[in-house]
């Protein structure tokens, strides 16, 4: 009798350290927001996630998209809707703490500006002039927006709401919170290039590895920095896709200046930020790049929660790099 429970345990351990080795990574990935997905995780069973993922991404774009006219966020813009769902109402708020840390740089009413330069949802055919925007310019200003509770409340008619300098971001985190809920430990979420990571990567044995791009103005690939990232978000936003040049060759950033209505003139490439929530890193990254390398460091002495990494060009049109507060790069 104490021979067949010896033999019983023993199988059972066996069983127990067979699931344990059999756990490896099942890999999700598709278009998704005019971008690409990529969502690997592991598993000992390969659970796949890919309708519950699908589900996740519908709402998120039901909810908060410009490309999307019976969305949300359309009816908003068009006054068709004033109550909004949580997942409206959670980036609605994350938006308000960006854009009050940095005193308005990041304002996602600039929604109308950015699609006047063409660099948004809706082409615009119309020739620009200083009339024009200072027009536009009526439809500036977050802070004319109140939320309580799930319904908006605008002192103002005119503003006109744009969250995809942080929506990408929010969907990270989505993901992420449904991998949790799944009891996941190690994950990468990645969307268009804005990420989360948890624990390691189970088919190597180590942390997930990451990279940020070069700012390759030919539409090249290639790495400035690969590195290690755990338990963490990062976001990056760069100016060397998209952009305009002036009649002198200066480089114009699809960042809109919220003050001025024009695209920002930077000399900042890439901005990258890590952060605990991707959809905070997202914000930030877009706020940075219209900043200037001086306020953002001084911006960043004030926020010990945030790291940056920053690609720029010096006086001397070469480039420089600028890691800060312990951005985990060699």
């Amino acid at each position: 009798m104490i021979h067949k429970r010896l033999n019983l345990l023993l199988l059972i351990m066996f069983i127990s350290v067979s699931c344990k080795q059999e756990l490896t990574n099942t890999k999700l990935n598709g278009p998704i927001f005019g971008t690409f997905y990529d969502v690997t995780y592991a598993s000992n069973n390969n659970e796949n996630h890919q309708k519950s993922l699908d589900s996740i991404f519908a709402v998120i774009n039901q909810s908060m998209s410009n490309y999307q006219s019976d969305s949300d966020i359309a009816k908003v813009n068009r006054h068709e809707l004033d109550r909004v769902d949580a997942h409206f109402v959670e980036v609605f708020k994350t938006a308000k703490i960006i854009y009050n840390e940095t005193n308005g740089v990041f304002d996602p009413t600039i929604g109308k500006l950015v699609n006047a330069w063409n660099f948004g949802s809706e082409l615009n055919k119309t020739k620009l002039d200083s009339l024009k925007i200072d027009s536009l310019m009526q439809f500036v200003g977050f802070e004319k927006i109140v939320l309580k509770d799930n319904t908006l409340y605008k002192t103002d008619p005119k503003p006109y709401i744009d969250f995809n300098a942080i929506a990408k971001g929010y969907a990270v985190d989505v993901v992420a919170a449904f991998l949790d809920s799944k009891n996941s430990t190690d994950y990468l979420v990645n969307i268009g290039g804005e990420l989360r990571t948890k624990g390691i990567n189970i088919n190597k044995q180590s942390e997930w590895t990451v990279g940020i791009e070069n700012p390759n103005f030919d539409g090249s690939q290639s790495y400035d920095k690969v590195f290690e990232l755990k338990d963490k978000s990062m976001a990056t936003s760069g100016t060397y896709r998209k952009f305009k040049l002036d009649a002198n060759g200066n480089r114009y950033a699809h960042i809109i200046n919220t003050k001025t209505g024009y695209p920002s003139k930077t000399n900042i490439l890439s901005v990258s930020v890590i952060a605990d929530e991707c959809m905070l890193a997202d914000g930030y990254a877009t706020a940075f790049q219209a900043m200037g390398v001086e306020n953002v460091k001084q911006f960043l002495t004030k926020h010990p929660e945030l790291q940056a990494y920053l690609i720029f060009e010096n006086e001397d049109k070469n480039f420089e790099s600028l890691a800060l507060n312990n951005f985990p790069v060699k």
